[in-house]
């Protein structure tokens, strides 16, 4: 590709940092992605809500959206007892993590991501920006942006006070291939995103692409969450402590969760939720465990550098915004620096345009998780109380609808 614009170095090759690559590339940048894991990406566990905006932002690119995901066009709450509580129609494209990826990364031609790369430092000053890497390379650019996700490298030398911040609950996940989701449980909820709400919990769970986006039926996969309290400093300690003593930071590989632990989790669902649910909770082979986190920066540019997506925000899953809000992220930085040449100047609009957008999904989700919380301050009671029943979650899970009221 013939480029004009610049150079510009990304640190961070999953799906932020290749939406931004991508799209500062359509704009005439010649753009390196750095990836600190060795080996392949995978999103392990992770279920996608393909929001309309993100399907968007994918075809702007050429990317072909036809066969994302499943199509699914109804909700469902249920009851303790498997009961049908609540309805409602909300078409939309469900999909996987590793579907979204493997489109973005085939996009990107190879020899512009580089694997095994984890940047040390960086440092700039008026006309270029050098980022420092771990094996003692240096590489020099016009931009540096760092979509290296919440534990960032970038932020944490910009922003060294942005922490994320956990937020009293946590999720138990897990990705069934489709043959082995229970008959029953398959014929009552498959076809669904269906919902059931033990007090202050939620459970749910929506059918996904298979396997190298294998659509056909028998061959997708069943995507599940589970959000229960937690409190931080016991709880959640115990959950991230491994058979040997090590208690793990933000999260825990899921084969080091203790025997135990799953086992309570087993326990409480055969307690706590409805009969199909508690079927699927049964087949569950290695449950993933996924405490929730806010984070939020001031500021997202640094004279020559920035960072967008989960590097600069965390909003909890409710709105399923990730990945959304990622490639918004990504489009308002191309479109800031096609408007104005001066980096830095364009890196300030940038960082105008994308600011507010990302407060009012960090809020909104903290609303609609409010009553997930293990504590919870007289202001997040009321919310609770809001957006806890079986018709508000329905209503406002997973949509963006508040974006653009």
């Amino acid at each position: 590709m013939a480029s004009s614009a610049g150079r510009a170095i990304i640190v961070g090759g999953s799906m932020s940092g290749l939406l931004c690559g991508l799209l500062l590339r359509r704009a005439g940048w010649d753009v390196d992605i750095y990836e600190r894991v060795e080996s392949e990406l995978s999103g392990r566990g992770a279920g996608i809500v393909a929001q309309a905006e993100l399907i968007a932002r994918l075809n702007t690119l050429g990317l072909q959206t036809d066969d994302l995901g499943v199509v699914v066009r109804t909700r469902r709450c249920v009851d303790a007892e498997g009961k049908l509580i609540s309805e409602v129609e909300c078409p939309q494209v469900l999909t996987a993590w590793e579907r979204v990826y493997r489109l973005l990364r085939d996009a990107l031609p190879p020899e512009r991501y580089h694997r095994g790369r984890a940047l040390a430092d960086f440092s700039q000053n008026v006309d270029a920006v050098v980022a420092h890497f771990s094996d003692g390379e240096t590489v020099t650019a016009d931009l540096l942006v760092g979509a290296d996700g919440i534990r960032s490298t970038v932020r944490q030398q910009a922003l060294p006070d942005a922490l994320p911040r956990y937020v009293g609950y946590s999720a138990w996940r897990a990705l069934l291939a489709e043959d082995v989701v229970p008959p029953e449980a398959h014929r009552a909820m498959f076809d669904y995103m269906t919902f059931c709400l033990p007090p202050g919990e939620q459970m749910l769970g929506y059918p996904v692409a298979g396997p190298d986006n294998d659509l056909r039926p028998g061959h997708r996969r069943f995507n599940v969450i589970w959000y229960r309290p937690a409190d931080e400093h016991a709880k959640l300690k115990w959950l991230l402590t491994d058979e040997s003593g090590v208690t793990h930071a933000i999260s825990i590989p899921p084969p080091l969760i203790r025997r135990d632990a799953v086992a309570e989790m087993r326990a409480a669902a055969e307690r706590l939720l409805a009969p199909h649910f508690r079927q699927i909770v049964r087949v569950i082979d290695e449950p993933i465990l996924q405490p929730i986190y806010d984070l939020e920066s001031p500021h997202i540019a640094f004279g020559r550098v920035a960072i967008l997506g989960d590097a600069a925000f965390v909003a909890r899953p409710h709105v399923a915004a990730g990945v959304s809000k990622a490639a918004d992220d990504a489009a308002a930085l191309a479109d800031a620096l096609q408007a104005e040449p001066d980096v830095p100047t364009a890196l300030k609009r940038f960082e105008a345009a994308r600011l507010p957008e990302n407060y009012r999904i960090i809020e909104r989700a903290r609303h609609l998780g409010a009553y997930l919380q293990a504590s919870r301050t007289q202001e997040e009671q009321a919310r609770a109380g809001r957006h806890s029943t079986a018709d508000a979650v329905l209503a406002e899970t997973a949509t963006l609808d508040f974006l653009y009221a």
